[in-house]
């Protein structure tokens, strides 16, 4: 840490001088124009940079498969926007798997390719996107699919179950989204100041879409068992109906509370929900003893699907949690 003393020029302005190696690293010099941006009691400075779209490239010669759609999924998520993956030629399996990237994330497309190199582009403006509205939309799928989960499951629904199951895309696609945007607000003051949204407030909104993301897969895998299961006992049934509800109303409440813009309001929704959890832990041990009473088979498979309900509710918790934390004073 360096530190500088504050003097006063022409009598009205104050100044400060910037140290030689940080300005010496960052090409700043006489003439140069840096960009100040106020946050609560603090004051970031950061060179002002061409704001331009990002440009990335990645040599692919060694990735196919799960690996070259990770690798472009990560490049992205890292905040590029016009993407080169090169090779000494690109093989029919490894365009197979960068157009299964692309599919798997929000605006972009295939831009230009060759036999050595493909060009992919994230088409949407990065400014317009909201942290807020992708959580929101999260919110939506991921509860939607925990609910119609568990009617394809009571009702024995393998249409529902399979279309819970696609529904999971949309969750991810959304998830890195949110993933995209957070790390942008780390990387550049600027970034957090065109959405409007603190920093702070973005590791929150990005914290509790993970919990979101989580919600589905175990939605999804709920929707699995409900395809390979025939009709359950009407009261088993039953309870696994009010786990889902006590699960569900644990998850609504951590959300309105991580959205509440009263403190108050956010403080008591997240007190709720946590203690809701306590509750659902009991309620989840009562129906693990009435499924002793199952066929093994079913038991096996009804248990794995009360333990994802419970999950579920647990990740409203964490959600619940944050919060608390969003709301509680700053120091």
């Amino acid at each position: 840490m360096e530190t500088r003393k504050v003097q006063v020029t022409g009598g009205s302005t104050y100044t400060v001088s910037l140290p030689k190696s940080w300005a010496t690293a960052n090409d700043v010099s006489a003439g140069s124009t840096v960009e100040f941006y106020p946050e609560d009691d603090a004051l970031l400075l950061t060179p002002q940079t061409d704001t331009h779209r990002q440009r990335g490239t990645l040599d692919v010669s060694n990735l196919e498969g799960e690996r070259l759609t990770r690798a472009v999924m990560t490049m992205y998520v890292s905040g590029f926007d016009i993407i080169t993956l090169e090779a000494g030629r690109i093989t029919t399996d490894q365009r197979r798997a960068i157009r299964s990237a692309t599919q798997g994330l929000v605006g972009v497309e295939v831009l230009e390719e060759t036999t050595d190199s493909v060009v992919i582009q994230d088409l949407l403006d990065s400014s317009e996107l909201s942290i807020v509205n992708a959580v929101t939309r999260m919110r939506l799928i991921a509860q939607s699919m925990l609910s119609d989960a568990l009617e394809a499951l009571l009702e024995n629904d393998d249409d529902i179950a399979r279309d819970v199951i696609e529904r999971d895309d949309d969750v991810d696609r959304l998830w890195l989204v949110v993933s995209r945007i957070f790390r942008a607000t780390l990387r550049s003051p600027r970034a957090s100041e065109e959405l409007g949204v603190s920093r702070e407030d973005c590791f929150d909104f990005h914290s509790s879409a993970r919990q979101l993301e989580r919600v589905a897969d175990h939605a999804v895998k709920i929707s699995t068992l409900a395809l390979k299961l025939d009709a359950i006992p009407a009261e088993t049934a039953e309870a696994l109906s009010a786990l889902h509800q006590d699960a569900f109303d644990v998850l609504e409440k951590s959300m309105d509370a991580l959205f509440a813009e009263e403190g108050d309001e956010a403080t008591e929704l997240g007190h709720e929900a946590l203690e809701s959890v306590l509750e659902i832990d009991q309620h989840t041990r009562e129906i693990d003893d009435r499924l002793r009473e199952l066929d093994s088979v079913q038991a096996q498979s009804l248990g794995l699907i009360v333990d994802s309900l419970s999950r579920c509710a647990d990740y409203g918790g964490n959600i619940a949690e944050t919060a608390l934390q969003k709301a509680a004073p700053r120091p």
